[in-house]
């Protein structure tokens, strides 16, 4: 562990096999679980938790202070979980008084020159493409991807399995299960491929596409769509999910099509 060319606080807690690499800093308040490798011109700075087995990348710095003018040096911290990839100059900032942290989840991609802004929450098994841009205030849940370049407004809610393509525009919150594109951000379909590669039957994701057709291509507004679905499906977890996703989305969810692929 011990680098003779890299800075390292002697209050850092950091387990006997973690690697770092030369011209990296750590600060104090800074913990970092067995079998981790920090890359060379890392900078990792005070409220930083990173899991076992983590492989950090150089040029990333980790827990800065936020980019928010209402942050007011208050203790906060960033976790990051087990098995996860963060890697070239990625900046993940640690959190403010709102929520207090920022959490990126166990076994997560996420790829170079990516932007995780404070008090966001990413899942487990997320990927964010290179160049991904998220606000403040965001929630990413499991196994979305989020394609290159993409741009997340703040408080926004993306739902578990979603793939968004690259270059979106992401205003809008995204439901679970689906595939999103075009501008303004759309519904495009079943994240069909990922589901199944995740081991979802066909007919739990033919139940899916029912849903969603109710909910973006029958011409309803949301309440009666969700209504709809509510009295013509049966009930099973992933309805459930779906119902109550849309119901609390405060940012509004994202546009569907009409039946003659017209965006509404």
């Amino acid at each position: 562990m011990n680098q003779p060319l890299a800075n390292v606080h002697p209050n850092a807690k950091i387990a006997d096999d973690v690697t770092i690499e030369p011209f990296t800093s750590i600060y104090d308040d800074v913990e970092i679980g067995e079998g981790t490798w920090i890359g060379p011109n890392v900078t990792i700075m005070e409220g930083a938790r990173i899991g076992k087995n983590c492989k950090i990348f150089p040029g990333s710095v980790i827990s800065a202070e936020p980019q928010d003018l209402k942050y007011e040096g208050e203790k906060t911290l960033t976790y990051i979980g087990d098995n996860t990839v963060i890697r070239e100059c990625v900046t993940i900032n640690r959190g403010t008084k709102a929520l207090g942290y920022t959490k990126i989840g166990n076994d997560c991609l996420i790829m170079a020159t990516v932007h995780v802004a404070h008090d966001c929450i990413v899942g487990d098994h997320v990927i964010l493409v290179n160049g991904v841009a998220l606000a403040g205030h965001i929630e990413i849940e499991e196994y979305a991807i989020i394609g290159g370049m993409s741009a997340i407004h703040q408080f926004t809610h993306i739902g578990r399995h979603v793939l968004i393509a690259g270059g979106s525009l992401v205003r809008k919150d995204i439901p679970p299960y689906v595939k999103a594109a075009r501008d303004p951000i759309s519904y495009v379909g079943i994240n069909s491929i990922g589901l199944r590669r995740r081991g979802f039957s066909s007919e739990k994701i033919t139940e899916l596409q029912n849903i969603y057709r109710i909910l973006f291509q029958k011409k309803l507004n949301v309440s009666q769509a969700l209504q709809l679905i509510e009295s013509e499906m049966l009930a099973t977890p992933e309805r459930d999910e779906i119902i109550q996703f849309v119901g609390d989305s405060a940012r509004g969810i994202m546009r569907g099509y009409n039946a003659n692929n017209s965006f509404n």
